[in-house]
C-alpha cells in the first residue's frame, strides 16, 4: 500500500495521453497525488482527473499553472480565481481531494500523516542574483528573452496581480496548517518547489521567477513535513533538504521524456520510502481529515 504521485501530465499531448492510459496502482489501496499541470483544457482535466480516480482509492490534486490557464477554445472562460473554483467544483464532482477540502489522513503503524496539497502560486521572489526589485527581476528576464506564458494566459482576477493571490493564498494557507495539531507530521504537495534550491539547475535562471515564493522556505520544518511533492521544473529527482525528501514527480513534455528509460508512466513512490517507516495503510478519506 502506498503514497504515489506524479504531476505535469501535460494531457494535450497525444503521448501523455496514453501515459495516462497507462497509469496503473499496484495495490487497490493506493493512493495518488497529483501536483499540478494535468493539462490546459477544462476537458482535458476532466478526463484525466477521472481516469485517475476511478483506479486509484484516494486521488489529491493541487492545480499547477497550465491547469489555470484561460485559452480562448476552452469552453470554459472562467478567468483566475474563479477558474480555480471551477477546477475544485469539479474534483469534488469526481470525489478528488483539493486545497479546500479538509486534509486527508494517512494512517501507519508509526502513526497518522496529514496529506496536505497547497496551493500558494508564485510572487517573483525566486529573483536572479543581482536584482533586488520585481520590476528589475523581470525588466532582467525580459532581457534574456525569458517571459513564462503565464504572464498572457493566468489571469488574476480579482486581485491585481498574480503576487497578490500569491500572497493572498500564503495568509490562508499557512493558517490552515498552522491549526494542524503540532504533533501531526505532514506530507505537503505543491505544484512548484517550496525552497528556491531545486531552481538552480534551470538551463534559464530567469524562470526562477515564476517558481515559487520565499514565503515557504521554512514549511517544510515549521509544519512536520516527513516529505515534499513538486513538480513545474520537469526535472524528476529528489533532494533532501534539512533531512526531508523534496521530490520532483513531473512526467513533462514528450520530448523530455522520451530519452529517460523508464521515465514515461513512472509513478513515484512517496511513502514509505528507505527513509521512512516500512509501510503505511490508508483509511479512507471520509473517515478522519485534518
Amino acid at each position: 500500500m502506498s503514497l504515489l504521485a506524479i504531476s505535469d501530465l501535460h494531457v494535450r499531448h497525444s503521448e501523455n495521453r496514453e501515459v495516462v492510459e497507462g497509469l496503473r496502482p499496484a495495490s487497490d489501496d493506493d493512493w495518488l497525488l497529483i501536483a499540478g499541470d494535468v493539462g490546459e483544457l477544462s476537458s482535458d482535466i476532466e478526463w484525466a482527473l477521472r481516469v485517475l480516480r476511478d483506479r486509484f482509492a484516494t486521488v489529491v490534486w493541487t492545480p499547477g499553472n497550465h491547469d489555470l490557464w484561460t485559452l480562448p477554445e476552452d469552453p470554459v472562460q472562467d478567468r483566475g480565481a474563479l477558474r480555480y473554483a471551477y477546477l475544485v467544483s469539479l474534483c469534488r464532482k469526481l470525489g478528488v481531494i483539493t486545497p479546500e477540502d479538509p486534509y486527508p489522513i494517512w494512517d501507519g503503524p508509526d502513526g497518522p500523516v496529514a496529506v496536505a496539497p497547497l496551493f500558494v502560486l508564485y510572487d517573483y521572489t525566486f529573483r536572479p542574483e543581482g536584482t533586488f526589485t520585481e520590476e528589475g527581476a523581470l525588466a532582467a528576464a525580459r532581457r534574456e528573452g525569458v517571459v513564462c506564458t503565464d504572464e498572457f494566459l493566468l489571469h488574476p482576477d480579482p486581485y491585481a496581480s498574480r503576487a497578490d493571490w500569491c500572497r493572498a493564498r500564503l495568509k490562508c494557507t499557512e493558517a490552515r496548517l498552522a491549526a494542524l495539531p503540532a504533533d501531526l507530521p505532514t506530507v505537503l504537495v505543491s505544484h512548484y518547489p517550496l525552497v528556491r534550491e531545486p531552481t538552480r539547475v534551470l538551463r534559464h535562471p530567469e524562470f526562477a521567477l515564476w517558481c515559487g515564493t520565499d514565503a515557504t522556505a521554512d514549511w517544510h520544518r515549521r509544519f512536520r513535513a516527513q516529505a515534499v511533492v513538486y513538480g513545474h521544473l520537469h526535472i524528476p529527482r529528489a533532494t533532501w533538504h534539512d533531512g526531508v525528501p523534496f521530490r520532483e514527480v513531473s512526467l513533462g513534455y514528450p520530448r523530455e521524456w522520451r530519452p529517460r528509460p523508464g521515465q514515461q508512466g513512472a509513478l513515484t513512490v512517496v511513502w514509505p520510502d528507505d527513509r521512512g517507516p516500512a509501510a503505511h495503510t490508508p483509511r479512507p478519506v471520509s473517515s478522519r481529515t485534518a
